[in-house]
């Protein structure tokens, strides 16, 4: 099994390009808020918490966890705290009524992909995950490990 450090090192070689770096800042945390929102979306009505009722993706996002957690104990950290704001936000979108969460998820997962291969056309290479789709798993952790190591934090 690959280390964390092996997993960013090879997710960065096809990530050099200033501007599909930006991209990618934008569109992997949007991509992974509307994947969130999807299976959100799916209701289990057989368990609940607190005012949340049950879905698919507390289940699928606790599943993630564990797979960051055989990785990097502490990216998890900083992964669960995005998880909980992604859960949030969708939580808020579902209460707020503006637009049925199912649907605000696929226009954003729609338009940041398309940000995603356009920013790998300016990179002029391949997104890693038509090379192993784990590198899915990968993008929101390279992302996290850059805000780790401007806070001095090991990962």
């Amino acid at each position: 099994m690959k280390t964390i450090n092996q997993w960013l090192t090879e997710y960065g070689e096809s990530h050099q390009n200033p501007t599909n770096k930006t991209v990618h800042w934008i569109c992997v945390p949007l991509i992974f808020f509307s994947i969130v929102g999807l299976l959100y979306s799916i209701k289990l009505p057989f368990f609940s918490l607190g005012n949340m009722e049950g879905n698919v993706a507390l289940i699928v996002l606790g599943l993630t966890l564990v797979y960051y957690f055989t990785l990097s104990k502490s990216l998890t950290v900083g992964l669960l705290l995005f998880t909980s704001l992604c859960v949030y936000l969708c939580y808020f979108i579902e209460q707020s009524g503006f637009a049925p969460l199912w649907q605000v998820s696929i226009t954003v997962f729609i338009l940041a992909w398309i940000g995603q291969f356009w920013g790998h056309k300016v990179e002029g290479k391949k997104p890693s995950f038509l090379k192993d789709l784990q590198f899915l798993m990968i993008g929101p952790a390279w992302l996290m490990s850059f805000i780790y190591q401007r806070l001095g934090i090991a990962i």
